[in-house]
This record gives C-alpha cells, sequence and structure tokens, in this order.
C-alpha cells in the first residue's frame, strides 16, 4: 500500500514540476492573457498635425513660398492666429495634439506628428508636406488641429473635411466627412458648443481650398477648437482642463470613425 502511495506522490510531483501547477490547477506565476480592452487602438498609427507653428512669423520668405495645395498654388503656411491676451494658435493647437498624442498611446497606437517641438525658432512644415504626412507613414487617419480667429461675438468648434474633387480627393472625401461628423459628435457629446458662425449649427464645413486635405491619401479632418478671440472660447482653449476636454473629445471621435470604442 505504501508503495502506491509513493508511487501516486511522485507522479503528481513530477506533473507539478513539468506544468508550474499544483493538483491541476493554473499556477499564480502563469502569465495572464492580455487585457485587449486596455488597448483598442493597438496595431493603429494615427497621424497628427498640430497646426501652424510657433517661429512662422519669423520665417515670412519661407512660409510665403508657394506650394502645391491639391492642383492650386498656395503659401506654405501661415503664422496662425491668437487669443487677445496674446496666447497663439501653434502653441495651444501642440498643447492639445500632445495631450490627443497621450491618450491615444496610452490605448496602444502608434502616434506620428507633424511637428514635434513648439519653437519660436523654427517654421512649417508646408502645407503639401502636412498632407503627404499620413500616407508617408503607413496612418490610417489624420486629425488637423487648429484654431479659429473671428469676430469676438462669434464662438464654438467647427470641423472641416475636404470638398470631393479629382483626382485629389476622390478616395478620401467621403471617409473624411465621417471623421469629421464623429469628431463633431464627440465634441458636442463632452459639451464643447458648436459654431455659431461656421456650418449653419452642424459644426461642419467642407472645403477646397486647404492643401492639407487636398493632399492627404488617408481621412483626414482640420479641428477648430474654437474663435481664440471670444473670451469664453479662449478661456476653454488656455487652459489645462479645457485642453483635457478637447482632447478627450478627439480621441473618443477617433475611437469612434475606428469602431474601436
Amino acid at each position: 500500500m505504501n508503495k502506491m502511495i509513493n508511487a501516486a506522490v511522485g507522479a503528481l510531483l513530477a506533473i507539478t514540476l513539468a506544468t508550474g501547477s499544483s493538483a491541476g490547477m493554473p499556477s499564480s506565476a502563469a502569465p495572464s492573457a492580455p487585457n485587449a480592452s486596455a488597448r483598442p487602438l493597438a496595431g493603429l498609427t494615427i497621424a497628427i498635425d498640430p497646426g501652424h507653428q510657433l517661429g512662422n512669423a519669423r520665417f515670412p520668405r519661407q512660409i510665403n513660398q508657394l506650394v502645391d495645395a491639391g492642383g492650386f498654388k498656395k503659401a506654405c503656411n501661415t503664422t496662425g492666429t491668437a487669443t487677445n491676451a496674446g496666447v497663439p494658435e501653434a502653441t495651444v493647437a501642440w498643447q492639445v495634439s500632445r495631450a490627443v498624442r497621450a491618450r491615444l498611446v496610452r490605448m496602444g497606437a502608434k502616434v506620428v506628428m507633424t511637428r514635434n517641438a513648439n519653437s519660436r525658432h523654427l517654421w512649417g512644415p508646408c502645407v503639401d508636406k502636412r498632407g503627404a504626412f499620413p500616407g508617408q507613414h503607413g496612418a490610417a487617419l489624420m486629425v488637423s488641429i487648429h484654431a479659429d480667429g473671428s469676430s469676438a461675438r462669434n464662438r464654438g468648434f467647427h470641423v472641416i473635411a475636404p470638398q470631393k474633387r479629382a483626382p485629389w480627393t476622390t478616395t478620401t472625401a467621403k471617409p473624411s466627412l465621417r471623421l469629421a461628423t464623429q469628431l463633431r459628435d464627440a465634441l458636442t457629446s463632452a459639451g464643447v458648443p458648436r459654431s455659431t458662425y461656421v456650418g449653419s449649427g452642424t459644426a461642419l464645413s467642407v472645403r477646397s481650398d486647404l492643401g492639407t486635405l487636398n493632399r492627404s491619401v488617408v481621412p483626414v479632418s482640420m479641428i477648430e477648437l474654437g474663435n481664440m478671440r471670444n473670451a469664453s472660447d479662449a478661456a476653454k482653449m488656455t487652459t489645462r482642463r479645457g485642453r483635457a476636454q478637447y482632447a478627450d473629445a478627439i480621441v473618443a471621435g477617433v475611437r469612434s470613425y475606428l469602431g474601436r470604442s
């Protein structure tokens, strides 16, 4: 009898050593399956375009050079606008873009940006380069982040999609409008007010004159976060809490468009 018990114990010990488990139960040291819900954007590359560059005003010759904006010539870039207190559009676009990037990376995405600094010593890139950027980096889509400059009484965000123009936007116009709509809906759900002066209440605009949109070979939309000359919009854009609200909404819109909510 003792020989039989010893044989059984020996067999169980051999199984335990071979499998790292005890009595058929998983070992506490065994690796657990990855939580896919924690990284819903894994495997995707997303491009973010922080509008303008802080140093554009210092390089007028460079930013005024004409480039192909999608079948017509246009200035390489512009200086952008600013709040009445002097906060530049380039800086707000950069700060919101960085917040968006951080959130997307936490969700597993690879994020590429058309510029990787906000400096008075730099200019560009030109709109043709910005437009070509997502296709060159294998991105699924691109979101271009800007802020508007209008009369102080006007307020609210709007989102721009490219107009269908052969051959430039034949394949991108429709999905870009869908992306713009998802971004618009996410910003609205987050409590960001829609534009009172663009889009007739829809906060959507379709344009043919923007090289960043025309030159992209992947779906692309441009967000005007609000009117920097409006005190309420400016306050939201220049506070950490406000920028977080924008960033959360943009990420939600991207996820909704991709079906990764």
